[in-house]
């Protein structure tokens, strides 16, 4: 048995870089070198979050969940809200073409 879901977010979900550049940085006075030294990561890795290029892995998950006080959950979930909107309008055409199956 399935429960359909017939929302759709019109607009793309906020990535994860974006929170963290916009929400956490300011409000916690970090810096990108500030937050990798406080995570044990390169700044280069913390730079291809924030710039949007890499997404949130589980491992940086569980370090940003210990910095800030929030779950690893929190941050895997925004990821993956992105991941699905963007697939989403990836093959949108495709999926569109599927029929669902009834229950018998």
């Amino acid at each position: 048995m399935s429960i359909p879901n017939t929302t759709r977010l019109k607009r793309k979900p906020t990535p994860s870089g974006e929170m963290l550049r916009e929400d956490f940085l300011p409000d916690y006075g970090l810096t990108a070198s500030s937050l990798a030294e406080a995570i044990g990561v390169s700044r280069q890795s913390i730079n291809e979050i924030l710039r949007e290029r890499h997404k949130v892995s589980p491992e940086m998950a569980l370090r940003f969940a210990r910095l800030f006080g929030n779950s690893a959950e929190f941050w895997l979930n925004a990821q993956r809200a992105v991941d699905l909107w963007e697939a989403a309008q990836l093959i949108e055409s495709d999926v569109a073409r599927i029929e669902p199956l009834m229950v018998a």
